[in-house]
């Protein structure tokens, strides 16, 4: 059965004009030109300026954990049960056809959660293909407060790559209103097809920048997570992701933190991915497989004393994590400045440094 969090959430007031529907490339701006508030857990101190300088807040030796999946167009068009429109969205592969997927409704340019399926039911795809519901992940297929994944098994004429290719979209947030080209969803790390959304802490950087960087002395260290579906809502846990972090990798982190040196995430994935590779040692070790971890101030952070990440919706599971490095009340100083300049949330908005 699922199983919820009991922390009492983070909540604030989030205006709507706040939620960046649009990405830098529809707004005539270049990727590192969004944004970037720095906050200090130690002192509550705050800085704001463009992430095109986070340079001059990085120093030398300090590593940044970057998260190398691409996304997929990973939302396919359906016709529900009830003969309305919806979408599959995949979030997370087992094996080659076989998934577990969401099921949600379409309602204008946005979808909903749809709560009307059941073992057994299949759906028809184009040139053929078929996708069949298997079963209820958590094995209740009468879930409908909180996020029902379902196992599913694809029968396609092609790869599901190459099917996805032709007729997926990417996954967007209701507030994003357009297509855009699956270009805009990709951060100049990602080397693998995987994640079923965006790895957006990493879509500010360009490669001018990463060169930038790395020549100041910033260490770069790469880890791999294929996110699923981020749809989550108050007292969610994560479903499993896949994971992997090389022994290079490994070593370059427990490097780092033996001399003391600043190891900062990027993005919430990054953290997710590198926290499942702790040994019981405390230190860092090659691994990889699917990842059930989830981060609470209760569990804490072993590695990670830094983290660079977007702005996250108010009760989000996401800020519990958060909370594991910044206390509460940091969360609280920082999130009320970035509303009142005027910061940007979700994947085409600004970004937040923790340090």
């Amino acid at each position: 059965m699922v199983k919820y969090i009991n922390s009492e959430p983070f909540d604030f007031s989030l205006p709507k004009l706040l939620e960046c529907a649009k990405p830098t490339e529809a707004r005539g701006l270049q990727r590192d030109e969004v944004r970037l508030m720095i906050s200090n857990r130690e002192n509550d101190k705050i800085h704001h300026t463009s992430f095109k300088n986070i340079t001059s807040y990085l120093q030398e030796g300090d590593v940044l954990i970057i998260n190398t999946s691409g996304t997929l167009k990973a939302a396919i068009p359906i016709t529900l049960p009830n003969g309305e429109e919806g979408r599959i969205h995949l979030s997370t592969k087992k094996e080659e056809n076989n998934w577990l997927i969401e099921i949600r409704q379409v309602i204008g340019n946005k979808t909903k959660r749809f709560h009307g399926i059941k073992q057994g039911d299949t759906f028809e795809l184009p040139e053929g293909g078929v996708m069949k519901i298997t079963k209820a992940f958590y094995g209740n297929q009468l879930e409908t407060t909180h996020l029902q994944l379902w196992k599913a098994k694809f029968s396609l004429p092609i790869s599901i790559k190459s099917f996805l290719d032709k007729y997926g979209i990417p996954i967007r947030y209701s507030d994003v209103q357009d297509i855009y080209p699956s270009s805009y969803y990709q951060t100049v790390f990602a080397n693998e097809l995987g994640s079923a959304e965006m790895p957006s802490a990493g879509r500010a950087f360009t490669s001018a920048l990463v060169t930038e960087l790395v020549s100041k002395g910033i260490q770069f260290a790469p880890v791999l997570l294929h996110t699923g579906v981020a749809s989550l809502e108050v007292n969610e846990k994560p479903f499993p992701e896949y994971f992997k972090v090389s022994a290079t990798t490994a070593d370059l982190i427990n490097r780092a933190q033996m001399e003391n040196r600043r190891i900062i995430a990027v993005g919430t994935t990054a953290i997710r991915a590198i926290e499942s590779a702790v040994g019981e040692n405390g230190l860092v070790v090659s691994k990889q497989g699917f990842t059930n971890l989830f981060i609470t101030p209760l569990r804490g952070l072993d590695i990670v004393n830094g983290l660079l990440t977007g702005f996250h919706e108010p009760r989000a599971s996401h800020l519990l994590m958060m909370e594991a490095l910044a206390k509460r009340y940091h969360l609280k100083v920082a999130y009320k400045e970035a509303i009142r300049e005027g910061y940007e949330w979700h994947e085409f908005g600004d970004l937040h440094l923790i340090v």
